[in-house]
């Protein structure tokens, strides 16, 4: 019971539709829900419960397979989680001060086309065995996505005339 509540991050991997959509969003919104509440220290938490979300996500990639009778199945979406929030510390500190909610919905929507289109290595990640495989592709999402949110940041700031 506890692994399956886990797995589907309390449940959001067990909505019919689009369950890594709201895990992710789920992520997003306790990402902001963190930063409201403990500000700049969220830049600590977060790391935090990353890795512990990562490493048991890991451990239980294989119970989740047999479960759910799917090789990384739609319902474990404690990837996303790690996904999102790895994607969520890429955005300046300065961004979320001043452009909280556009800055996460950025990073959010990013991070979905990466993990849902995944460009070259993601597809190759992904057959990793087991949790190593249903995590790691998530990482591996977020990090272009990361890297995607600071290209989009750069090209909007000039755009608008503004530092970079």
């Amino acid at each position: 019971m506890y692994r399956r509540w886990i797995v589907t991050f309390g449940g959001a991997g067990l909505l019919p539709a689009m369950p890594g959509t709201f895990g992710s969003l789920a992520a997003a919104i306790l990402f902001y829900l963190l930063w409201l509440a403990f500000g700049e220290a969220t830049r600590w938490i977060v790391p935090v419960l990353l890795l512990i979300a990562g490493a048991v996500g890991i451990g239980l990639g294989r119970w989740a397979e047999d479960h759910f009778k799917a090789a990384d199945p739609r319902q474990f979406v404690l990837d996303e989680a790690v996904g999102q929030w790895l994607t969520l510390l890429f955005v300046p500190l300065a961004d979320l001060s001043a452009h909280t909610l556009p800055s996460i919905a950025a990073a959010f929507f990013l991070f979905r086309a990466f993990d849902v289109s995944k460009p070259f290595p993601i597809r190759r990640i992904e057959r990793l065995p087991a949790g190593w495989g249903i995590v790691l592709d998530d990482v591996a999402a977020a990090v272009y996505a990361g890297i995607g949110y600071w290209v989009l940041r750069y090209v909007v700031m000039k755009a608008l005339g503004v530092g970079g």
